[in-house]
Protein backbone atom coordinates (compact mmCIF):
# COMPACT_ATOMS: atom_id res chain seq x y z
CA UNK A 1 0.00 0.00 0.00
CA UNK A 2 1.29 3.48 -0.89
CA UNK A 3 0.68 6.36 1.50
CA UNK A 4 0.63 10.07 0.76
CA UNK A 5 3.32 12.13 2.47
CA UNK A 6 2.04 13.52 5.77
CA UNK A 7 1.35 17.21 6.05
CA UNK A 8 4.17 19.48 7.25
CA UNK A 9 4.54 19.98 10.98
CA UNK A 10 4.93 23.50 12.38
CA UNK A 11 6.87 23.90 15.62
CA UNK A 12 7.69 27.32 17.02
CA UNK A 13 7.46 28.98 13.62
CA UNK A 14 9.58 26.35 11.85
CA UNK A 15 8.12 24.03 9.26
CA UNK A 16 9.13 20.39 9.00
CA UNK A 17 8.22 19.50 5.43
CA UNK A 18 8.44 15.72 5.44
CA UNK A 19 10.24 14.37 2.41
CA UNK A 20 11.98 17.62 1.56
CA UNK A 21 15.12 16.78 3.56
CA UNK A 22 16.33 14.94 6.63
CA UNK A 23 16.07 16.92 9.86
CA UNK A 24 18.52 16.77 12.75
CA UNK A 25 17.47 16.36 16.39
CA UNK A 26 20.29 17.24 18.78
CA UNK A 27 20.61 15.31 22.04
CA UNK A 28 21.02 17.35 25.21
CA UNK A 29 21.47 15.17 28.28
CA UNK A 30 20.82 16.93 31.58
CA UNK A 31 21.89 13.82 33.46
CA UNK A 32 25.16 12.68 35.04
CA UNK A 33 24.70 9.03 33.96
CA UNK A 34 24.22 9.33 30.19
CA UNK A 35 25.55 6.24 28.41
CA UNK A 36 27.67 8.48 26.17
CA UNK A 37 29.13 10.51 29.03
CA UNK A 38 28.09 13.87 27.59
CA UNK A 39 25.69 15.14 30.25
CA UNK A 40 25.68 18.89 30.91
CA UNK A 41 26.18 20.02 34.48
CA UNK A 42 24.53 23.45 34.56
CA UNK A 43 21.77 25.49 32.89
CA UNK A 44 24.38 27.85 31.46
CA UNK A 45 26.26 24.97 29.87
CA UNK A 46 23.01 23.61 28.43
CA UNK A 47 22.11 26.99 26.93
CA UNK A 48 25.55 27.30 25.35
CA UNK A 49 25.31 23.78 23.95
CA UNK A 50 21.87 24.45 22.47
CA UNK A 51 23.14 27.59 20.75
CA UNK A 52 26.11 25.69 19.37
CA UNK A 53 24.14 22.78 17.97
CA UNK A 54 21.64 25.19 16.40
CA UNK A 55 24.55 26.85 14.61
CA UNK A 56 25.91 23.42 13.65
CA UNK A 57 22.71 22.41 11.87
CA UNK A 58 20.26 21.09 14.44
CA UNK A 59 16.59 21.62 13.63
CA UNK A 60 15.37 20.82 17.14
CA UNK A 61 16.86 19.88 20.51
CA UNK A 62 15.76 16.93 22.63
CA UNK A 63 16.35 17.49 26.37
CA UNK A 64 16.34 14.59 28.79
CA UNK A 65 16.92 14.53 32.54
CA UNK A 66 16.74 10.75 33.08
CA UNK A 67 19.07 8.30 31.39
CA UNK A 68 17.34 5.67 29.24
CA UNK A 69 20.39 3.42 28.96
CA UNK A 70 19.81 -0.22 30.01
CA UNK A 71 20.20 -0.61 33.76
CA UNK A 72 19.96 3.10 34.53
CA UNK A 73 18.39 4.06 37.86
CA UNK A 74 14.93 5.57 37.34
CA UNK A 75 14.05 9.00 38.68
CA UNK A 76 10.80 9.96 40.32
CA UNK A 77 8.83 12.57 38.34
CA UNK A 78 9.54 15.09 41.10
CA UNK A 79 13.32 14.57 40.88
CA UNK A 80 13.21 14.56 37.09
CA UNK A 81 11.37 17.91 37.07
CA UNK A 82 13.84 19.36 39.56
CA UNK A 83 16.73 18.40 37.29
CA UNK A 84 15.04 19.26 33.99
CA UNK A 85 13.32 22.61 34.43
CA UNK A 86 16.35 24.87 35.12
CA UNK A 87 18.03 23.44 32.03
CA UNK A 88 14.96 23.69 29.81
CA UNK A 89 14.20 27.24 30.93
CA UNK A 90 17.79 28.32 30.25
CA UNK A 91 17.74 26.77 26.79
CA UNK A 92 14.34 28.29 26.00
CA UNK A 93 15.63 31.75 26.97
CA UNK A 94 18.77 31.32 24.88
CA UNK A 95 17.30 30.10 21.57
CA UNK A 96 14.05 29.86 19.65
CA UNK A 97 14.86 26.39 18.29
CA UNK A 98 12.03 23.87 18.82
CA UNK A 99 12.50 21.76 21.96
CA UNK A 100 11.30 18.29 22.83
CA UNK A 101 11.45 16.76 26.28
CA UNK A 102 12.64 13.16 26.56
CA UNK A 103 10.38 11.71 29.26
CA UNK A 104 7.80 9.01 29.88
CA UNK A 105 6.22 10.72 32.90
CA UNK A 106 3.08 12.79 32.31
CA UNK A 107 3.84 15.14 35.23
CA UNK A 108 7.26 15.90 33.72
CA UNK A 109 5.70 16.46 30.30
CA UNK A 110 3.13 18.86 31.77
CA UNK A 111 5.84 20.89 33.51
CA UNK A 112 8.12 20.94 30.47
CA UNK A 113 5.38 21.96 28.04
CA UNK A 114 4.38 24.81 30.36
CA UNK A 115 8.03 25.89 30.51
CA UNK A 116 8.42 26.15 26.74
CA UNK A 117 8.89 22.67 25.28
CA UNK A 118 7.12 22.04 21.99
CA UNK A 119 7.03 18.25 21.88
CA UNK A 120 7.35 15.12 23.98
CA UNK A 121 9.73 12.31 23.08
CA UNK A 122 8.34 9.25 24.86
CA UNK A 123 10.58 6.18 24.56
CA UNK A 124 7.75 4.00 25.85
CA UNK A 125 5.40 5.12 23.10
CA UNK A 126 2.71 6.13 25.61
CA UNK A 127 2.96 2.78 27.45
CA UNK A 128 4.89 4.10 30.45
CA UNK A 129 2.32 6.47 31.94
CA UNK A 130 -1.41 6.19 31.17
CA UNK A 131 -1.76 9.95 31.61
CA UNK A 132 0.89 10.87 29.02
CA UNK A 133 -1.38 10.89 25.97
CA UNK A 134 -3.79 13.27 27.66
CA UNK A 135 -0.92 15.56 28.68
CA UNK A 136 0.29 15.82 25.09
CA UNK A 137 -3.24 16.30 23.74
CA UNK A 138 -4.08 19.00 26.27
CA UNK A 139 -1.02 21.03 25.28
CA UNK A 140 -1.49 20.48 21.54
CA UNK A 141 2.13 19.35 21.48
CA UNK A 142 3.89 17.15 18.96
CA UNK A 143 4.72 13.58 19.96
CA UNK A 144 7.71 11.41 19.12
CA UNK A 145 6.49 7.88 19.90
CA UNK A 146 8.83 4.90 19.98
CA UNK A 147 8.15 1.24 19.50
CA UNK A 148 10.22 0.01 22.44
CA UNK A 149 10.94 -3.72 22.28
CA UNK A 150 12.18 -3.98 25.87
CA UNK A 151 10.05 -6.48 27.76
CA UNK A 152 8.14 -7.45 24.61
CA UNK A 153 7.77 -11.01 23.25
CA UNK A 154 10.32 -12.29 20.75
CA UNK A 155 9.61 -10.90 17.28
CA UNK A 156 10.01 -13.29 14.39
CA UNK A 157 9.76 -10.35 11.98
CA UNK A 158 11.00 -7.06 13.37
CA UNK A 159 9.28 -4.90 10.77
CA UNK A 160 5.92 -6.50 11.44
CA UNK A 161 6.45 -6.04 15.19
CA UNK A 162 7.34 -2.36 14.76
CA UNK A 163 4.42 -1.66 12.46
CA UNK A 164 2.01 -3.42 14.82
CA UNK A 165 3.42 -1.44 17.74
CA UNK A 166 3.15 1.81 15.81
CA UNK A 167 -0.49 1.14 14.93
CA UNK A 168 -1.29 0.61 18.61
CA UNK A 169 0.57 3.79 19.58
CA UNK A 170 -1.33 5.80 16.97
CA UNK A 171 -4.64 4.34 18.15
CA UNK A 172 -3.86 5.37 21.74
CA UNK A 173 -2.82 8.85 20.61
CA UNK A 174 -5.96 9.35 18.52
CA UNK A 175 -8.21 8.14 21.32
CA UNK A 176 -6.67 10.78 23.60
CA UNK A 177 -7.25 13.54 21.06
CA UNK A 178 -3.72 13.84 19.66
CA UNK A 179 -3.80 14.81 15.98
CA UNK A 180 -2.05 12.02 14.05
CA UNK A 181 -0.40 14.69 11.91
CA UNK A 182 1.56 15.73 15.02
CA UNK A 183 2.96 12.24 15.67
CA UNK A 184 6.41 11.09 14.53
CA UNK A 185 7.23 7.39 14.91
CA UNK A 186 10.50 5.81 16.06
CA UNK A 187 11.32 2.09 15.52
CA UNK A 188 13.47 2.01 18.67
CA UNK A 189 17.01 1.31 17.45
CA UNK A 190 18.85 -0.10 20.48
CA UNK A 191 15.75 -0.45 22.66
CA UNK A 192 15.27 -4.17 23.24
CA UNK A 193 16.56 -5.34 19.88
CA UNK A 194 19.57 -7.63 19.46
CA UNK A 195 22.51 -6.16 17.51
CA UNK A 196 21.69 -8.10 14.35
CA UNK A 197 18.09 -6.93 14.61
CA UNK A 198 19.25 -3.31 14.86
CA UNK A 199 21.24 -3.77 11.66
CA UNK A 200 18.29 -5.47 9.98
CA UNK A 201 16.11 -2.53 11.01
CA UNK A 202 18.40 -0.13 9.16
CA UNK A 203 18.57 -2.41 6.15
CA UNK A 204 14.77 -2.57 5.98
CA UNK A 205 14.02 1.09 6.71
CA UNK A 206 12.25 1.61 3.36
CA UNK A 207 9.55 -0.76 4.61
CA UNK A 208 9.00 1.49 7.62
CA UNK A 209 9.26 4.79 5.77
CA UNK A 210 6.23 3.83 3.67
CA UNK A 211 3.77 3.65 6.56
CA UNK A 212 2.42 7.17 6.13
CA UNK A 213 3.97 8.86 9.18
CA UNK A 214 7.35 10.60 9.55
CA UNK A 215 10.09 8.37 10.96
CA UNK A 216 12.75 9.25 13.53
CA UNK A 217 15.86 7.11 14.04
CA UNK A 218 18.26 7.37 16.98
CA UNK A 219 21.38 5.27 16.26
CA UNK A 220 23.89 7.73 17.68
CA UNK A 221 26.86 6.04 19.44
CA UNK A 222 24.74 2.96 20.23
CA UNK A 223 26.29 -0.31 21.42
CA UNK A 224 25.57 -2.10 18.13
CA UNK A 225 27.93 0.31 16.41
CA UNK A 226 30.50 -0.31 19.14
CA UNK A 227 30.27 -4.06 18.59
CA UNK A 228 30.68 -3.77 14.81
CA UNK A 229 33.67 -1.44 15.14
CA UNK A 230 35.00 -2.91 18.41
CA UNK A 231 35.08 0.68 19.68
CA UNK A 232 34.18 2.49 22.91
CA UNK A 233 31.36 5.01 22.96
CA UNK A 234 33.63 7.98 22.24
CA UNK A 235 34.93 6.37 19.01
CA UNK A 236 31.68 5.63 17.19
CA UNK A 237 31.26 8.72 15.03
CA UNK A 238 32.10 6.99 11.75
CA UNK A 239 29.70 4.16 12.51
CA UNK A 240 26.96 6.62 13.39
CA UNK A 241 27.67 8.48 10.16
CA UNK A 242 27.39 5.29 8.12
CA UNK A 243 23.99 4.49 9.61
CA UNK A 244 22.89 8.11 9.18
CA UNK A 245 23.64 7.99 5.45
CA UNK A 246 21.84 4.66 5.10
CA UNK A 247 18.91 6.08 7.08
CA UNK A 248 18.58 8.99 4.66
CA UNK A 249 18.60 6.51 1.79
CA UNK A 250 15.96 4.50 3.65
CA UNK A 251 13.58 7.45 3.93
CA UNK A 252 14.10 8.50 7.56
CA UNK A 253 12.87 12.02 8.28
CA UNK A 254 14.70 12.86 11.54
CA UNK A 255 18.05 11.68 12.89
CA UNK A 256 18.55 11.99 16.67
CA UNK A 257 22.29 12.46 17.23
CA UNK A 258 25.03 13.66 19.56
CA UNK A 259 27.55 14.84 16.92
CA UNK A 260 25.37 17.40 15.22
CA UNK A 261 27.81 19.18 12.92
CA UNK A 262 29.26 15.98 11.44
CA UNK A 263 25.94 14.18 10.99
CA UNK A 264 24.20 17.27 9.59
CA UNK A 265 26.89 17.39 6.90
CA UNK A 266 26.51 13.67 6.21
CA UNK A 267 22.75 14.08 5.90
CA UNK A 268 23.11 17.07 3.59
CA UNK A 269 25.23 15.12 1.11
CA UNK A 270 23.07 12.01 1.41
CA UNK A 271 19.96 14.12 0.82
CA UNK A 272 21.57 15.66 -2.26
CA UNK A 273 22.02 12.17 -3.69
CA UNK A 274 18.80 10.51 -2.53
CA UNK A 275 16.26 13.33 -2.61
CA UNK A 276 17.84 15.40 -5.36
CA UNK A 277 17.35 18.55 -3.31
CA UNK A 278 20.68 20.27 -4.12
CA UNK A 279 21.41 22.58 -7.02
CA UNK A 280 24.86 23.92 -7.99
CA UNK A 281 25.49 27.63 -7.33
CA UNK A 282 24.62 29.86 -10.27
CA UNK A 283 27.86 30.04 -12.26
CA UNK A 284 26.80 33.31 -13.84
Amino acid sequence: MTFARPRPLALRGRTFAWGARTYIMAILNATPDSFSGDGVDSPAAAAALAQRVAADGADLVDIGAESTRPGASPLSPRDEIRRLLPVLEAVRAATDIPLSVDTYHAKVAHAALRAGADAVNDVTGLRGDPAMAAAVAEAGAALFAMHNQRGQPHASDIIQAIQTGWKTRLDVARAAGIDSERVVLDPGFGFGWAPLQNLEMVRRLPELAGTGRPVLLGPSRKSTIGLVLDSPVEARLEGTAAIAALAVAGGVDILRVHDVRAIARVARVADAVVRGNWRPPDAS
